[in-house]
């Protein structure tokens, strides 16, 4: 090119380079097209045909479209009930146990989320912590029979399905490739309620190195959380006043002053909370002695008072950290992203957080300096009575 630029010296170099490139144009334009379609079919060859007729970006992933709407169907009912955040406690209980302080005193620390509570099912579901976690094995164990996937597979998958159904919750990342449990985990390695701060964010570090902030977003788990143990008298017992909604009420209701019990009081692992009222199904409010300290404690305090009101905050806070749990014990880049297969998670009913009924700011016990965001009230006379099942088409608890 330049010997040809060189024999065309009468004209200015911007003219001698337009003459000479003009008759490139079409073979450039015909590579361009070549090259483009080449691309395309590089993309498409990444699709898989599933057996079942769905396609996938990797044959891995074929499985999870029918167990998706198997879990769905048959257990879940594509509703936030009582199955979906017992399947989501799983997901947590699973995972948590890892230790690599034990593997250094050359004990065995668990592999994190493998699956043993399924493959082990008389084992750890015995724990205390675990107290109750058997519901939820059982529910899932005919999936893992009906279902070629492992058992670490189908615990975090399920708790991403399930999640999904809750109005106002992300879509979790879902890996596949975790190898089933060779044997159960130790037991003392799930967090209680009864932990003190200091304990609890121990073991968080030592089980994935998650910071304290990352152990407030994890615990959006509780918005759409109940409780069937910490009180033995009472059956389901919500953390906040819309259990069924994966919003940010739960972080501002714990920061109220407690005036009562739903039940039976000095139980272990529990405070007083602020909305106790109990009639009939309809059970008040229960608060973890581990949500009320941490809400107060000043290297938590104002992550968690950041989340209020603040429902795309911390629905990415808890995605990010919910991705960092379901691989514990695993090396990341040896699994495979399927998160195609998860159900799209339903929309946000109502994000803004407001006290409930007879409370405001004045019912506050703030432990963060930064200013508290300015919110409204429901203005009902009464306490709030919190709903027992999930709100049916025409937004009433039918059952």
């Amino acid at each position: 090119m330049e010997e040809i630029l060189q024999d065309t010296p009468q004209l200015p170099i911007r003219n001698r380079l337009m003459i000479h490139l003009m008759p490139l144009t079409p073979v450039l334009l015909a590579f361009i097209f070549i090259a483009s379609s080449a691309v395309q079919v590089t993309v498409n060859a990444k699709r898989f045909a599933c057996p079942d007729g769905n396609t996938a970006s990797h044959a891995a992933c074929c499985p999870f479209f029918a167990l998706r709407d198997d879990l769905q169907d048959t257990l879940f009912k594509h509703e936030c009930g009582e199955d979906a955040h017992e399947v989501l406690r799983l997901t947590f209980h699973d995972a948590i146990v890892h230790s690599p302080e034990l593997e250094a005193q050359g004990k065995f620390g668990g592999d994190g989320a493998d699956g043993s509570m399924l493959v082990f099912p008389n084992v750890e579901p015995n724990f205390h912590a675990n107290l109750g976690i058997s519901d939820s094995v059982n529910n899932l164990l005919p999936f893992l029979s009906r279902h070629p996937v492992t058992a670490g597979d189908l615990i975090q998958f399920a708790g991403a399905v399930a999640i999904g159904n809750c109005p106002g919750a992300p879509k979790l990342e879902f890996l596949t490739g975790r190898p089933n449990a060779t044997k159960p985990g130790p037991d003392g390695l799930v967090p209680e309620p009864q932990d003190s701060v200091d304990k609890i964010l121990a073991r968080f570090w030592d089980a994935g190195r998650f910071s304290p902030d990352e152990v407030v977003a994890l615990l959006a788990s509780h918005s759409v959380a109940r409780a069937d143990h910490v009180d033995p008298k009472l059956d389901a017992a919500p953390f906040d006043t819309t259990p069924f909604t994966f919003d940010t009420q739960f972080y501002l209701e714990v920061l109220l002053k407690g005036t009562g019990f739903p039940g039976g009081s000095n139980n272990v692992g529990e405070v007083e909370s602020p909305l106790p009222l109990t009639r009939g199904d309809e059970v008040g409010e229960l608060r973890l002695q581990s949500d009320f300290a941490l809400s107060r404690d000043n290297r938590t305090a104002c992550a968690w008072q950041g989340l209020i009101n603040q429902q795309h905050k911390m629905s990415h806070a808890f995605s990010k950290a919910m991705s960092k749990l379901a691989v514990i014990g695993h090396n990341r880049s040896k699994l495979v992203d399927c998160s195609e297969a998860v159900s799209r998670p339903k929309a946000a009913e109502r994000s803004p957080a407001r006290y409930p009924a007879t409370k405001s700011f004045a019912d506050i016990q703030q432990a963060c300096p930064m200013p508290f965001p300015s919110l409204t009230s429901d203005h009902n006379a009464v306490e709030t009575l919190i709903p027992h099942c999930p709100p049916d088409s025409n937004g009433i608890c039918a059952s």
